[in-house]
């Protein structure tokens, strides 16, 4: 009895020396409590409450047994890890201190060889989760027509879920922020009236939307601008509640949605949009998507790629380096999820035979989306919990402040591409300016 006291006063006086001597190299504005309540800040001026709780020495020791990103999110999805005193992104925000792993590196040997000691023999706790994908979460050794459960793990949670932080449109993609204090609702539809006008819908156009979600823009361009618009997606909660939407709107006879792979969308489109989808098909079966887009757009016709991008690196090897941050992604959030560059978009872009006219970046705006779908999640937490469990509500969490911060820091990317299908020489029918964008508010214009 007395040694296991012992011991564990010994442990916790060696977490304090250890968070001690890291707040001398970070010097960060957060303060870490331990499972006794102590706290230590790590820095000289910690902001009051902001807080990084370890639920007990057996953390520490999980932790440094297995040094792993996989290992500290598991310990984050049980609770055994968590923040307090604000909101994920500005936690996350305000725990990054530039240059804090060069420096947390210089610690004293001495004290991590005691630190290995002490919690070496700690009682291990189980940081196993449930939430992960069960199977190849990279999807590089299947068919891309195999990949039906890859975007059901990821859209099938509910569609009550999703409500917790999307829009009354349901549209989970980047928004389109004129400024930036407008609500993600406006943004949204701005983003709908943007990609309406990009594809220079007119009434009667047959549109096709590979990728068409809960069906927000499907509706939109019929609505709007009097289309004959159809969606395809592999998503059965997303048909039923797109269907749903086609009854309560009267748009029957205009607007259709089918759970279909894009491979096998029969027929001929004058238009073509693509919204969030890219990132579904691979870098690898990059090419063949294009090519079989431009096989369904009637000649002449508009395309519109909106996809999530990463910077491109000094070699393809590089790039195609599966970090441990895409491992964490593939497996958790996204299975066979993979982001390519802009440049390898617009070269299959051009190898399939499209015409580029015009390439947009978005980042800021989907930063902006981002941190508004964090904070609606986090206010709906008892909500989110009770329809997913805790563990997923608290990686969907990070995932989504993760994604935030990627677009913040530039890492990750996002571009809207619009090209046309290109069959003979001459004037492109482009008009000459790009005020055909701008000319009225977004939202204004109505179907004749």
């Amino acid at each position: 009895m007395f040694g296991k006291v012992a011991r564990a006063a010994r442990q916790l006086a060696l977490a304090k020396e250890f968070f001690e001597a890291l707040a001398g190299k970070l010097d960060s504005k957060v303060s870490v409590r331990l499972w006794d309540g102590t706290v230590v800040p790590l820095g000289r001026e910690p902001a009051e409450g902001i807080e990084l709780s370890i639920s007990g020495p057996g953390v520490i020791g999980s932790l440094l047994r297995r040094p792993t990103a996989e290992n500290l999110l598991c310990h984050y999805a049980r609770g055994h890890i968590d923040f307090q005193g604000t909101d994920l992104v500005s936690f996350i925000q305000t725990i990054r201190v530039k240059g804090s792993r060069r420096r947390s590196r210089s610690i004293a040997k001495s004290l991590l060889l005691r630190m290995a000691l002490g919690f070496g023999l700690a009682r291990n706790v189980d940081a196993t989760t449930s939430c992960r994908f069960d199977g190849d979460d990279t999807g590089l050794h299947r068919q891309q027509s195999d990949n039906k459960d890859f975007i059901q793990f990821h859209y099938d949670l509910s569609n009550e879920f999703y409500k917790l932080f999307l829009d009354r449109e349901m549209v989970y993609t980047c928004g389109y922020f004129r400024d930036w204090n407008e609500s993600l609702e406006q943004a949204q539809l701005n983003k709908l009236e943007m990609i309406c006008r990009k594809l220079q819908l007119q009434p009667g156009d047959r549109l096709l939307d590979i990728g068409s979600g809960w069906g927000a823009l499907i509706c939109y361009a019929a609505e709007r601008y009097g289309v004959e618009a159809h969606g395809v997606t592999l998503s059965a909660s997303q048909v039923e509640l797109t269907q749903q939407k086609i009854v309560q709107r009267g748009l029957q006879d205009r607007v259709t949605v089918a759970l279909c792979d894009y491979n096998d969308v029969p027929g001929t489109f004058d238009k073509i949009a693509s919204i969030g989808m890219a990132e579904h098909v691979g870098i690898d079966n990059l090419p063949s998507y294009m090519h079989k887009v431009r096989s369904i757009l009637a000649p002449g016709g508009l395309f519109l790629n909106h996809a999530i991008t990463r910077p491109a690196k000094a070699t393809q090897r590089a790039f195609r380096k599966n970090s441990p941050e895409r491992r964490l992604l593939t497996k958790y959030i996204f299975p066979g999820g993979e982001l390519d560059h802009q440049g390898h978009v617009i070269d299959c872009m051009e190898a399939a035979g499209f015409e580029v006219h015009d390439v947009e970046g978005w980042r800021d705006h989907y930063g902006v989306t981002c941190k508004h779908w964090a904070a609606r999640l986090e206010s709906k937490r008892d909500e989110a919990i009770a329809l997913v469990g805790e563990e997923k509500y608290r990686m969907w969490l990070l995932y989504l402040a993760g994604v935030c911060m990627a677009l913040t820091d530039g890492t990750a990317r996002i571009f809207q591409t619009v090209v046309s299908n290109r069959v003979k020489n001459g004037h492109s029918g482009m008009p000459p300016t790009r005020e055909h964008l701008y000319a009225s508010s977004p939202g204004q214009r109505r179907a004749a």
